[in-house]
Formats: C-alpha cells, structure tokens, sequence
C-alpha cells in the first residue's frame, strides 16, 4: 500500500509513502544529535537494535502472510517505528526488552491490524505503553545527562550495559546515575513529581541539580535542548508540508493552556508550561507522534480537535495520575476517539440538505 500526499490542488509534485517516512527520519536527526550527546551512545545503539528487531519481524510476518516483503520494508515504516522506539526509552534499556518493545509494535499494533494504513494505534506508543506497564523500574533508568554525570559510560560500556546490564568497569545502571556531587539524579518529570509528594513546592525542586543549567530555568539540563532540536525538525516537516499545523499547534497550545490555568491556581504545586512544554516527549509527541497520518484524526477540525485533546491528557495525567511522563497514554486514548471525532467534523457535502437529512439538493 502506498500513500500519497499532496498539499493543496496546486501541490503538483506528490510524495509516496517513502518519501514521507525518508522526510521524517531526517527531521528526527537533530533531534537525535542532541539526545545522543546528552545521554549517551545508548540510544544510537538502541535505535540500531529496534531498526533491525522492527525489519527482521516485519519480513517474517510478511512471509507468513504471503505478502510483498521487499516492497512492504522499503517503505521505512518499520524503520521509522524503530527510531521512535529507540527515543523514547531509556538509553541503557536491556536488549531483549527492546526487541520485546519492537515485537508488540509491529507484530500486534500493526499487522495484526492488515499493516501499514489499518492500524488504529500508533504501533511505537503501544510498544512504549507495554514496556512501561511490564517494566517500571528499568523504564524509569534514564542516566543523567552528560553535563552533569560523574561516571560517562563509552560507545563499548554502552553496548556491554545494554546487553549484559554492567558496563566493562562493572558499573551498573544505579551506579551511573550518581552525579559528581553523588547525588543520585532522575528525569525532571520523575524529580518534580516525588518532590511535590514529599511536601515540597515546585519552586524548591527546581533548586535540584537537574534543573541546573536547564532550559528557561524549567527544562532539565539536556533536556531542553532536546526538546528544541525536536521543535526544529517539527517546523522543517511543517515547512515543507509533509504535516500540517492542526495537530502539533493544537497540542502544544493545548499543553501551555491547560498548565498556565493550574500554575494560576497554585504556582507552588503545579508546574509552570515551559516546564510541561521542554520536559519529557511533547516536542516529540507533538511533531512526530501525533502526526501518524494513519492513526490520527484526517479533518482539518478534527486534527485540531485530536491535538487539544492530546495536550490537555497530557497535562492532566502528568498532574493528577502515576506516570511522570504521559504522551504515549494521550495519543492512545485519542487514538480510540478518532472515528469519533472524524464522524463530527467531516467536511459538509456541498449541496446536501443537513436540517432534513435527505441529502436533497437546496
């Protein structure tokens, strides 16, 4: 199957599927940069692992289907699966979870489903969803970021970490997330929300080391760098038009309303919208998440709609539930809504009689 895009009657040249998921991968590399820099060769190791894990299930399920192979991988669907897999979990997750991750993603979330273009959830959502709720612990595993670790794990620590959980010193994951004062660091998301559980305001926790050098003060150190690099490869897909703002403008408007209101009522218990904005996937989420032009909402209003929608669970999951982070659970929830959505906001037939529902011309 292939999908074309084509942005306007007087867009001539139109895009295979391809091309797109090609555009998406390069928008995705600053992005990626930035990550690798801070946190370390673990996730281009990654990344390679759930690329390969995602083309190697992938083929066999479409053997096992008598399916096209050779045209089905050449689409970079499966790689563009794998890349969003490889982002969003921990650097120094366990090989075996990655591939695990990998499996529900493509076997289950899409081809299940009869593949690219039937699936309802965002296979690379579903795969983080499932890794979360089997692995908490080793979910919540993120190394500090290179700018303030006591220990930097190199490219063979890295891989030794990952397939065998020490690195070739015999550090484990626990012992690289001291700090150089040996403290022991966790994400801003994780430090924000056992903060305020333990009594203490949202001002006081960004006193702590992570938030040290951060981003506006509110994102963690790396962190908003990241963030950034993800909004830019976001405003380059935009600009040239593989996705439109309905989603991502949606979203992050969504995402600043929703935590200005609660940072109104209670400054010193919510968090301020640079914080909910630089911290976590929501850049990601935003521009290369939401957008899935399968598993998203396909009207003008109903994108816009879908995004919001995203942005204000995001909010209220990362206040209110026990997740710190919460992007993977809104675009899955709204996942489910999208027929929904798409019956309410579909475009009027021209000359259709609505009031009567005869469909009779006026």
């Amino acid at each position: 199957m292939k999908l074309s895009l084509s942005s306007s009657p007087h867009q001539r040249v139109r895009r295979d599927t391809g091309q797109v998921m090609r555009m998406v991968i390069y928008a995705m590399l600053p992005g990626m940069i930035a990550q690798s820099f801070f946190f370390g060769w673990g996730m281009l190791i990654q990344a390679f692992i759930a690329v390969v894990s995602a083309l190697l299930i992938e083929g066999v399920i479409l053997f096992l289907r008598k399916c096209p192979i050779e045209r089905t991988l050449t689409d970079y669907s499966a790689v563009l699966t794998g890349l969003l897999i490889a982002i969003s979990i921990p650097p120094t997750l366990p090989w075996w979870m990655t591939v695990t991750g990998v499996f529900f993603a493509i076997a289950v979330a899409k081809q299940v489903y009869g593949g690219l273009g039937f699936n309802i959830f965002n296979p690379a959502m579903i795969a983080y969803v499932v890794l979360l709720i089997s692995f908490p612990a080793a979910m919540s595993l993120w190394l500090p970021p290179a700018t303030h670790a006591g220990i930097t794990p190199s490219f063979l620590d890295s891989v030794s970490l990952i397939f065998t959980g020490f690195t070739t010193s015999g550090y484990d994951v626990t012992q690289l997330k001291t700090i150089a004062d040996g403290v022991t660091m966790a994400t801003p998301l994780d430090t924000l929300k056992t903060d305020l559980t333990q009594g203490v305001t949202y001002t006081e926790s960004l006193s702590k080391p992570i938030f040290n050098g951060g981003f506006f003060d509110a994102a963690g150190a790396g962190w908003g760098i990241v963030s950034i690099a993800y909004l830019l490869g976001g405003l380059y897909l935009w600009k040239t038009r593989v996705i439109s703002w309905h989603i991502p403008g949606g979203m992050l408007i969504s995402v600043a309303v929703c935590a200005s209101l609660l940072h109104l009522v209670n400054a010193d218990y919510y968090a301020s919208p640079l914080f909910h904005l630089f911290n976590g996937a929501v850049m990601v989420g935003a521009f290369f998440i939401a957008t899935d032009p399968v598993s998203a909402s396909t009207t003008p209003k109903g994108r816009i709609i879908f995004g919001a929608a995203i942005g204000f669970w995001v909010v209220i999951i990362r206040t209110f539930g026990g997740y710190p982070d919460a992007v993977a659970f809104a675009v899955i929830i709204m996942n489910m809504a999208v027929p929904l959505i798409d019956y309410y906001t579909r475009p009027r037939v021209y000359g259709k009689n609505v009031s009567k529902g005869r469909g009779k011309p006026q």
